[in-house]
Parts: structure tokens; sequence; C-alpha cells
């Protein structure tokens, strides 16, 4: 056995195969080299459980939803498969004969490994490997999979490695048994006594798992400092700030480009952006606005990616209202709706003002589906981010959710007061600038705070 020390590219991805996938601890940040280094995923089984007819067509949606998911890591998925179990079991979730069918199923497609969308207990996903002798893996391995894969920002990097940790640890269990490490005897005072067994390697491991993840909060939070730092600093000069919020893939960067002429990548795939950006707009009213492109959401979110995430998320808890995108051309509009407003209740952002966007319009040819999304959704707009269509109505939507933090006014300063002049030209939005004598006419759009500080140079209210 080797002890390789720490390997800090922890977000590379974990090598999904049954051979080496358990000695090469998951992202703990050292890795022990006890057999050959295995041959990367290439052919997958999904499998999705469900114990009641009335659960069907959402367990179905769940699958193909995985399938993408999947997909997205570069796997193929050569099958798909959906039994319904009567009740379930401790040991496989579903019954022994079940298991070893689909264990079976996955041995005649040659599959490198069985994704089972169902959550696995540590035990449980023990025993499925036991039965297949493939990797088996959950819905939350391959989420956590493809987050390392995109994670590019320390911080992002951060949350990354705290919850692939965390995923990793109840799971280190009856990984490292063969490698006790025996206790010496004799010695010492005279004395010739056995001194037993001595420390497992798996408490070794769970040590140092621990103190890398009480090493990554620490980081986590001192980020979270830095993101409080920011925060004043953009109070200092009241500028407005929106978060854009939504399921995964609706749309929510390529949004934020259109808005913004920014460069931030978007993909038709899912998860494509895991570090947030901001970036600053003008409304019609001339009014600054910060917008702050979010992780997306997903069903079945692990708990613990919402933790580890609450640092990014939390630009959604800040932000004066939200602009919620959905994907109009999805048939599970409803479900990526609500997940989205659960997450954010989760977060404690549901009490937001909410600005409703329906995204990609322009896939959507049938006026009768239009017609049903605005019954379910009222008063949403309607865009198209890729094309440009409806940008106008949002921005004009942004400006009368501000409405009121918001005047033009006209002031008169004397030139001896220049710095106030420059204050409006860094803190508000000067519309026109004229000299008369010794004074200068100033018209601008100003915040009510910055109105109320200039109240004695006004000229008309």
């Amino acid at each position: 056995m080797e002890y390789r020390g720490p390997d800090r590219n922890l977000c590379d991805g974990p090598d999904f195969s049954h051979r080496g996938r358990r000695a090469a601890v998951l992202s703990i940040g050292w890795m022990f080299e006890v057999r050959e280094k295995p041959e990367m995923v290439e052919r997958a089984l999904l499998v999705r459980f469900y114990f009641d007819t009335r659960e069907a067509d959402e367990a179905e949606s769940l699958l193909a939803e995985l399938g993408e998911l999947v997909k997205t890591l570069g796997i193929e998925v050569v099958e798909s498969v959906m039994p319904r179990c009567r009740e379930m079991q401790k040991k496989f979730l579903c019954g022994t004969g079940k298991a070893a069918e689909i264990c079976e199923l996955a041995r005649a497609h040659e599959c490198d490994v069985i994704v089972i969308d169902n959550g696995l207990a540590p035990s449980q996903q023990r025993e499925w490997e036991k039965l297949a002798d493939l990797c088996v893996i959950d819905r939350e391995e391959v989420i956590l999979d493809i987050f390392a894969k995109r994670a590019h920002t320390r911080e992002a990097r951060l949350q990354v490695e705290l919850a692939r940790m965390q995923y990793a640890l109840p799971r280190l269990a009856r990984m490292w048994g063969h490698l006790d490490r025996e206790g010496g005897s004799g010695g010492g005072m005279g004395g010739g006594a056995a001194r037993g067994m001595g420390e497992k390697q798996i408490e070794v491991d769970r040590r140092l798992a621990n103190v890398a993840i009480d090493r990554c909060k620490r980081e986590l939070e001192h980020v979270r400092k830095q993101r409080q730092t920011q925060r004043k600093e953009r109070e200092k000069h009241e500028t407005p700030h929106a978060a854009i919020v939504g399921y995964t893939n609706a749309g929510k960067s390529s949004l934020l480009n259109a808005l913004s002429g920014a460069d931030v990548m978007a993909k038709d795939m899912l998860f494509a952006t895991l570090d947030t950006t901001t970036r600053r707009i003008e409304l019609p009213d001339g009014q600054p606005l910060l917008v702050t492109d979010t992780v997306g959401f997903v069903r079945n979110l692990p708990h613990r990616l919402v933790e580890a995430f609450k640092a990014t998320l939390e630009e959604a808890v800040l932000a004066d209202f939200l602009v919620h995108v959905l994907d109009a051309s999805s048939p599970e509009i409803d479900r990526l709706h609500d997940t989205t407003l659960e997450v954010l209740k989760e977060l404690g952002a549901e009490d937001k003002e909410v600005i409703t966007v329906l995204n990609k319009t322009d896939l959507v040819t049938d006026p009768d589906v239009l017609a049903a999304l605005d019954r379910k959704f009222p008063g949403a707009l309607h865009l198209s981010a890729l094309q440009g269509r409806g940008l106008d109505a949002l921005l004009k939507a942004c400006s009368a959710v501000l409405a009121d933090r918001v005047r033009c006014r006209e002031y008169r300063i004397p030139q001896r007061r220049a710095d106030l002049v420059s204050l409006l030209h860094r803190d508000a939005k000067v519309l026109s600038t004229d000299y008369e004598k010794n004074d200068i006419l100033v018209r601008a759009v100003v915040s009510a705070d910055l109105a109320g500080r200039l109240r004695e140079y006004a000229t008309e209210e």
C-alpha cells in the first residue's frame, strides 16, 4: 500500500468504476493506491424504483432527467428501467430477486456502472456493488461529479469539495477492514504486556476527513465574509440588485448575456453555470441595476449541496427582487416551477418580489400552449433570450418594481460645490448638465436617499 499524500485536484471528478473507486477514497483529499488504475466509465444502466402507481409519471420524468445528467458526464446510457416494488426493502430498496435481475441486465449490456435514481444509503450501495460486481452510484453522486467538473473559481471548488467529502465520509466503512494496524508488545516499565490492536486505517481516514471538512468550512466562511464586504461596498452606492433564479438549463445565463452583453458561458446542458456572475445594466428610467446569474436548481437537489452552495445561493436571499426564469418549451414546467420555489423557501427567499419570465417561447409554436401557460402563470413575461425578444418588457418590469426608489430631479448647484456634481455622476444617472452664471444646472435620476441629501439644491419636486 502506498500513501500518496494530499491530492489537490479534488474537483477533477471521481473515476466511476468498481474495482478502484472504493480504494481511491472519493474526494477525501488523499488516495491509497491498493489496486490497478481502473478504466473510465463508458456505459450505464439507469434504474428508478417506484412504490405507488400514482408515482409512475413523476418517476418516468425523473428517470429521463437522470439520463440527461448522466449524458452531461459523457457517459452513454444503454438502457433505462423503472421497476415497481410493493414496498421498500432495507437491503436493496427492492427485493433480492429484482436486484439480481437488474444486475444480470447490466452485465448483459456490458455496463460499467448502474445508476440508481433513488437515494442509496452507504450500506445499500455496498450491497449493490457486492451483488453486481460493478460500480453502483445514485443521483446525488452524479450531481456531485457534474458540479466537480464544472467548478472553476476557488469558491465553487471549495463548495463542491465540502459537499463531496461530506458525501464520502459515511461511505468509508468496511473499506479498510483488512488494513488493521497491529499493536506492539513488550517494552516499557519492565513489563511485557501486549498493547492490543493498533489504530485501524479507517479511523485514520475518518480523522483526516473531519480535519479536511473543518478546514474547508473555515475557508468557505472566509469566502462568505469577503462576499459580505463586497455587498457593503455595493450598498454604499445604493445600487439595486436582482438575482436570476430558476431550474437548470432554463436559460438564465443566456438572459444575463442578452441584458448586459456579458460573455457568461451559456450552453444547452444541465448545470452549465456554477459560479455567480454579476453585471451592471441600465433600466429605461436611467436607474442602474446589478443583475446576478445564480446556480440552477434541480429536483431532488441534495440538501448538502444546498448547504454547501449557500455562499453562492444567498445572492438570491439578499437581492431586492428575483427574476424567475421558466423554460416555456418544457412539458414539466409546473414541476420545475415548484422545485425552484421549494429551494427558495429552503433558502429563506420565498417572500421576495418575483418577476416570472417564460423563456424559449420561440420554441412554442402552438398558441393554445402559450394561452395555457398564461393561465398557469398570470402576468408572466414572454421572451426569447437567444433571439433578444421581450427584453424591453422585462426591463420595464424591473423599473416598475424599483419605481419608488428613484426620482427625476433638477438641481441648481453652486460651482463651489462641484463635489456634489461628482456625487451625482457617480451615484445617479445624469441626464443633462448646463451652466447659468455661477451655478451648475443638473437634471438627474437619483435614489430616494440621494434626493433627500440634495433637497436644498432641488429646483422642483
